[in-house]
């Protein structure tokens, strides 16, 4: 078995094949620890990596590296302030996570994984892939510049951005989201308690805050427990090329981003005294789509196949779902019996993914945003809306998964006549 890519899919899928007995290598382009966002877990991801036997090596070094107990989402558009708490949801199974550091995070699952017997191979960058025959053919170039053949018995693409294989087999296909660029950095936050108290700010939650200007644009803030976050700021090009945009050096990217923070009081508020740790950065056009996601002898996993958006930090969750549903039908195609992979594997972990991709289309169309933020809010309703921000999108019992997108016009337009009914009533 051969897995491209080391991060969370990677891992867990090696961690899934060897708990099988089955010999393993992972190639590994990059040296960890390495800097990678995708930070905040949802409960949900808890589940795989308990399958996968990753959960208590975490659980164990998670204070070492200051992972922050995670219970929830917290929003904020200027004065509206809205929370779900995870514990409080629809869906079986835990309730609770991490926000994490992903170079500690993706360390620990690597460090585990060869543990397990695992041969991780880091600095190793695939050329090229061969699937036209059985069983697929790889020439990779090592650590010191040698150029290798592999052969896989099945071969798994975990390379995330990446996209090893999409690249190299002609498999993209262009998302149909708009193109989107997020500037991030990880930052000393400088949130006392007395500050946090003053400004309703919780440290178990990930706080999700849209632009008083733009609600097309949002910020996250993903606290970690030594004092330091994630913060980031979304939206599409024309939205920064309104602040002047003009290059992407760190000291530019900085100096933007603290014009972006300065349109929001609220937010400014929480981090009057933030202070870069790191340098700024800057991905655009991130979401992408494959033609399909397997075949007889491939499959992708995680980013490599599909990435959509990262306002509910569905990632990882996505990525982990993938390695789950894959390992067992690689078990199958190896022990040489029939597997339809378009059916038995495409087809579901893409049913969750159309239910994440149709909170977040109606996220930036304003639907979702006016769904969070109703000031009286059905407490069923509630328990069914945080059972998919804790990244339960795969429960099918969930009443608001099934026809997700028309469930949530349904649910926005009553939103809107309550609040315009609120205000009338103000009014008079």
């Amino acid at each position: 078995m051969v897995i491209i890519g080391a991060g969370p899919s990677g891992c867990s899928a090696a961690a899934l094949l060897r708990q099988k007995g089955y010999q393993v290598i992972l190639l590994e382009k990059q040296y960890f620890p390495r800097f990678s966002i995708g930070e905040s877990l949802l409960p949900q991801s808890m589940v795989f990596l308990e399958q996968a036997g990753l959960l208590d090596t975490i659980r164990d070094q998670q204070k070492q590296y200051a992972f922050q107990f995670k219970n929830g989402a917290a929003f904020l558009r200027g004065q509206q302030r809205s929370a779900y708490d995870f514990t409080e949801k629809f869906s079986a199974g835990p309730g609770t996570t991490w926000q994490v550091k992903r170079a500690h995070f993706d360390q620990i699952l690597a460090d585990a994984v060869q543990q397990q017997g695992a041969d991780l191979r880091f600095g190793h960058e695939v050329l090229a892939v061969d699937v036209a025959q059985q069983h697929p053919y790889l020439t990779v170039r090592d650590a010191h510049g040698q150029v290798y053949q592999l052969q896989a018995k099945f071969l798994l693409d975990a390379s995330g951005f990446g996209r090893v294989l999409p690249k190299i087999l002609d498999l993209e296909s262009p998302s149909n989201f708009p193109v989107r660029r997020a500037v991030f950095a990880h930052i000393a936050d400088g949130i006392t308690e007395q500050r946090a108290e003053q400004s309703d700010f919780d440290r178990n939650k990930i706080l999700i805050t849209v632009h008083e200007k733009d609600h097309r644009a949002w910020y996250w803030l993903i606290p970690f427990a030594d004092g330091t976050s994630s913060f980031g700021v979304v939206a599409e090009q024309d939205f920064f090329d309104h602040y002047g945009f003009a290059d992407t050096s760190p000291e530019a990217l900085q100096a933007l981003f603290e014009q972006i923070l300065a349109d929001d009081p609220a937010l400014s508020q929480v981090l009057k005294d933030k202070k870069f740790i790191t340098p700024v950065r800057s991905l655009v056009g991130y979401s992408a789509n494959v033609k399909y996601l397997a075949q007889h002898n491939f499959a992708l996993l995680g980013n490599a196949g599909e990435f959509l958006d990262p306002v509910f930090s569905s990632g990882i969750t996505i990525a982990l779902k993938s390695s789950s549903l894959a390992v067992p039908l690689v078990e199958k195609t190896l022990a040489g019996e029939s597997v339809d992979w378009q059916q038995q594997y495409e087809q579901p972990l893409r049913r969750g993914i159309q239910v994440f991709r149709a909170y977040v289309e109606a996220w930036y169309s304003g639907e979702f945003q006016d769904v969070v933020f109703a000031t009286s809010q059905n407490d069923k309703i509630r328990r069914m809306i945080s059972s998919l921000l804790a990244g339960y999108a795969w429960d099918e019992q969930n009443p608001i998964h099934k026809n997700a997108e028309q469930r949530l016009h349904t649910l926005a337009s009553y939103c809107r006549e309550q609040r315009h009914s609120d205000h009338m009533l103000e009014i008079l």
